[in-house]
């Protein structure tokens, strides 16, 4: 999955945000029409802009919708403008009045938004009316600008080369496995079950393997028999023991699946280092925010008889037998705080803050399918409702105790 800079489209109906859409993308990534509300949801174009690189373009419905209808499609809007990196707010120097500009504004503010302003010009008289927009709305003085028409494709070179000049990426990827160094081992330990995919790797173990050959690391898969290692199998351990004896050089460090903890906090020498797919994910989607899930994990010692725990997981896989989001944590839970109530919360939608309110702690999972900005909006919601969120990994070690937790946290420091 490629790590894009995401540019959301917002304004008024009819202030020509599709069009903006097609004359970035040169291709009719938006239907355009003169009819107010043609835009029902938000409409994505994922392409490659030269000086920028890979993007993710999202045109948005008008934020001024009255009806019950484009209230739901406000909750859209609002969600894509908290995920982009970069707000063009498209204006229309005609229309009356301006509400809309200074909300779009405001919530931009609050969010931490890079905002563009781009005046399209349905008529030449039209860049006459821009200063008296101004007049209304102060704020817009502000920003960086431009004015052209957006059915114009001749416009295109100088819209791009505006975004090129005024544009500041703030993305500075993380390193997915910091402590990679070459001409050593590094053991993914991937404990395939009835939700395996046929064919292909998860993504993390994907990425953890790309990562470490890219790197002139080794990495080496091992299969665990899970049902096996808790059986206390003598096989299985002999099996474990005769493939790490294998290696010319001892691993530097395992990379274990999260729901294999109990296992591997026994059968990973002192010598080499623990950590988890989980945790790897997490730190790289939250842009090395790994301590904050680390120091969160420690509220369910806190959790009283009655508190909620949200298990946010961003997929729809299927869900079968021992399922880690709503199977093992579930049943690790109500073992050990058996009054406290778990939520569950699949796929990439995210609620509204009001919503959240009465959780106590969150539980992530590594978030791999997700965007680290769609990350980004789900931590800053969490922390203005000063809501705690973990990991599946923090939380399956830390459950097996302090000092694993210690253990598979060492690699990253």
């Amino acid at each position: 999955m490629t790590e894009r800079d995401i540019i959301g489209i917002f304004g008024a109906m009819n202030a020509g945000k599709s069009s903006l859409m097609n004359l970035i993308s040169q291709q009719e990534s938006s239907i355009v029409d003169a009819t107010p509300g043609t835009t029902a949801d938000t409409r994505v174009t994922l392409m490659e802009l030269h000086g920028i690189g890979p993007v993710k373009l999202m045109d948005t419905a008008g934020y001024d919708e009255s009806d019950v209808l484009g209230e739901k499609k406000r909750k859209k809007v609002t969600a894509a403008l908290k995920e982009c990196d970069l707000v063009l707010l498209v204006i229309n120097p005609s229309s009356p009045g301006f509400p809309t500009g200074k909300v779009l504004l405001d919530l931009a503010h609050t969010e931490g938004k890079q905002v563009l302003i781009v005046y399209n010009l349905f008529k030449e008289e039209d860049a006459r009316k821009i200063g008296g927009l101004k007049d209304q709305l102060p704020d817009l003085k502000s920003f960086h600008e431009i004015a052209l028409s957006a059915l114009t494709p001749d416009n295109r070179p100088s819209l791009l080369a505006f975004l090129l000049q005024n544009y500041i990426p703030k993305n500075n990827p993380t390193k997915l496995l910091p402590f990679v160094v070459a001409d050593e081992f590094y053991v993914l330990n991937i404990p395939m079950d009835e939700e395996t995919p046929p064919g292909r790797y998860l993504r993390p173990q994907a990425m953890a393997e790309e990562y470490i050959t890219r790197h002139w690391g080794y990495p080496v898969s091992y299969r665990m028999n899970l049902v096996k290692a808790r059986a206390n199998d003598i096989g299985e351990k002999a099996r474990w023991e005769s493939f790490l004896g294998s290696f010319v050089r001892r691993p530097k460090v395992i990379i274990t699946d999260s729901q294999a903890m109990d296992i591997m906090k026994d059968w990973t020498p002192s010598d080499i280092g623990l950590t988890t797919f989980s945790i790897m994910m997490i730190n790289y989607m939250s842009r090395g925010k790994l301590s904050n899930f680390a120091n969160a994990v420690r509220t369910v010692d806190n959790l009283n008889s009655g508190d909620s725990i949200l298990i946010a997981e961003a997929c729809n896989h299927s869900r079968i037998k021992e399922d880690i989001g709503t199977v093992q944590i579930p049943n690790l839970i109500a073992k050990k705080f058996p009054e406290v109530k778990v939520i569950h919360l699949f796929g990439r939608e995210w609620p509204e803050p009001e919503e959240l309110k009465t959780i106590k702690l969150v539980i992530h999972c590594g978030g791999c399918m997700i965007t680290p900005q769609r990350m980004a909006t789900r931590l800053r919601d969490l922390e203005k409702l000063n809501i705690p969120i973990t990991n599946y990994g923090i939380f399956l070690s830390y459950v097996q105790g302090k000092g694993v937790l210690e253990q598979v946290l060492q690699p990253w420091k």
